[in-house]
């Protein structure tokens, strides 16, 4: 959180419709690329962030550790007393918890005279910026003069905490102090999470400020509930004339997230007192929301999760004609039962074709190819090397020149070398976020991710601001119907075989990053040549990725496409469940 709006322009670059976003009444955390040079206009002091340095393992809290870090923050602790609203109190953590004596002792040691601090996004040329919305925010900005680091109440892939004895019980090792209310939280809301894209608002988390806007749909007499996805997730209702989306609710990974699911969906319901007479849920069967639709005792409709994509995308701009949907993301059930996520779907009216797909490959350890980009590597070059790239005689110079290869043991490779032989906890995938990660592997730049996406997102970083005009090869097959009966292959073994050469001729990661972008949007041309759909929606979590949108864009109009893209609802998960429930709404209308 920053001071104001002058703050934020001396730390990063701005555009009108940038500073548009900020100032709306929505004031979402908004994504904006780092100033290249040092703060302009701004004292040093003021503008600095103080950035938490943890003490060594083994210290413990003390009662006047509360004290002991406003002071160290050089924060006006009696102003903050006396300006603190009415009902609302600062309250240090051991005076409310007692079993505390192996905590981790609270960020005292302060250094750095730079915003951002090192620890803040490295390696990101963005920075999230959100300016103070509420009363409490602009008080304690007025007090500080210097920007913040703040993140929502919850752990990693887990929902805001929204009680006391909860944020205790699970915050409590985290955070020094509890500001507290003498009213009680209703809901939990994360902020939301916007960008520009194209000189046009793009929502990537819509929560705060956005939800639960209607979404404007043709008229319809069904009320179905969408419960969304697994990842991401919010619910969705249709009804009458618009579908009305919750707020980001998070991953179903873990108990308390499934009971804030069926909380939000009970409070949910019940705010807009509504009945609904079917559920749709996403098409794979292991998916928690699947088992509450299942156990609703409504009846239930399984949307594909791709097909959902590109109907997410067609309510945000009110497209009802056929469109083709090009689906990009790290996976979702597909109909043939493999992990499908590099789609291109061909929808009309309440139906789609699979016209296009990359061509399959192999994730070994199947779920843990996402937090290890070097499984997709892997999976990508046994598809093209067979058991040569295992051969013994030749292990040790093959192993020298992947270097996905290189980062496991041999006990790990010889494992894998079995995994993908027998095909054993190995599915097959068309994912374009698998393939992201596995160039990312194959470059070197990460072999193991901390949250998935972050190989990815590092690929897109490494291109930022390169002026790269060139593409690698690629291949596709001569079949491919708007029907779906012979869809399109793309063959990727082109692409990566020349980024194995360009690596071996220590070409630049930023060079390869963006090559293999621009053969990406070389494809989404390709393929909407041979469809002949003048629209062309682009959808899915990879279309996140600034370079690739926005080139993909650009190349499609100058073919004389006419593209679409998202604004106000999330082309990630978050906008599954306002797909569903365009699905059902859809469905009554053929009925």
């Amino acid at each position: 959180m920053v001071p104001s709006l002058e703050s934020v322009k001396a730390y990063c670059e701005v555009s009108v419709v940038e500073e548009r976003l900020l100032r709306s009444p929505e004031a979402p955390i908004v994504l904006l690329r780092r100033a290249t040079g040092p703060p302009i206009g701004l004292a040093a002091d003021p503008g600095s962030i103080r950035e938490l340095i943890r003490p060594k393992d083994g210290a413990t809290k003390s009662d006047n550790d509360a004290g002991e870090f406003i002071a160290g923050c050089n924060c006006m602790h009696t102003s903050w007393e006396r300006r603190l609203p009415a009902g609302t109190s600062a309250i240090p953590r051991n005076s409310l918890c007692r079993q505390d004596a192996g905590a981790p002792r609270g960020a005292l040691a302060l250094s750095g005279d730079q915003f951002p601090a090192g620890s803040v996004a490295p390696g990101n040329p963005y920075l999230g910026i959100m300016l103070p919305y509420a009363p409490l925010h602009h008080l304690l900005m007025a007090d500080l003069n210097f920007p913040i680091v703040a993140t929502s109440g919850n752990r990693a892939e887990e929902p805001i905490c929204t009680k006391e004895k909860e944020a205790l019980a699970v915050l409590g090792d985290l955070a020094d102090l509890f500001l507290i209310h003498n009213r009680p939280i209703a809901r939990p809301v994360d902020d939301s999470l916007a960008r520009v894209m194209m000189g046009r608002e793009l929502v990537l988390r819509r929560a705060r400020g956005y939800a639960p806007l209607p979404i404007p749909i043709k008229p319809t007499a069904a009320v179905a509930l969408a419960v969304g996805a697994h990842l991401k997730n919010t619910v969705a209702v249709s009804r009458g004339q618009e579908i009305v989306a919750s707020q980001h609710i998070g991953d179903m990974a873990t108990p308390r997230a499934w009971e804030v699911f069926q909380e939000a969906i009970h409070s949910f319901t019940s705010l807009y007192n509504l009945n609904y007479a079917s559920v749709m849920c996403d098409a794979h069967p292991d998916y928690r929301t699947a088992l509450f639709a299942k156990q609703s005792g409504q009846p239930v409709q399984k949307v594909q999760h791709h097909f959902a994509h590109v109907l997410s995308g067609m309510a945000d701009n009110g497209l009802e004609d056929s469109v083709l949907g090009v689906a990009w993301d790290g996976a979702g059930y597909g109909l043939d039962g493999t992990l499908w996520g590099c789609e291109f779907l061909y929808v009309t009216n309440n139906a789609f074709h699979r016209v296009a797909h990359l061509r399959p490959f192999r994730l070994p350890g199947g779920e843990k190819a996402i937090h290890e980009p070097r499984r997709s590597a892997l999976g990508l070059l046994y598809e093209i090397m067979g058991e040569g790239l295992f051969e013994k005689s030749d292990h040790l110079r093959r192993s020298d020149l992947y270097p996905p290869l290189r980062s496991f043991s041999p006990s790990e490779r010889q494992a894998l070398h079995v995994v993908l032989r027998r095909a054993i906890n190995a599915p097959l995938t068309t994912s374009a976020g698998r393939l992201f990660d596995a160039v990312a592997s194959l470059v070197n730049l990460r072999q193991v991710a901390t949250f998935e996406g972050q190989a990815a997102m590092e690929l897109e970083f490494a291109c930022d601001g390169m002026t790269v005009n060139e593409s690698y090869e690629f291949e596709m097959s001569q079949a491919g119907a708007v029907d779906g009966s012979s869809p399109l292959v793309i063959n990727w073994a082109p692409t990566v075989l020349s980024i194995v050469k360009d690596c071996r001729a220590d070409e630049s990661i930023g060079k390869i990053s963006a090559r293999f972008h621009n053969t990406l949007v070389e494809i989404i041309v390709a393929v909407a040549r041979r469809i002949r759909q003048a629209r062309v929606l682009l959808t899915g979590g990879c279309f996140q990725n600034k370079y690739l949108t926005e080139r993909a864009i650009a190349r499609l109009r100058a073919e004389g496409f006419l593209p679409f893209w998202h604004q106000r609802v999330p082309p990630n998960d978050g906008g599954i469940a306002v797909g569903q429930a365009l699905a059902a709404a859809r469905q009554s209308l053929a009925e």
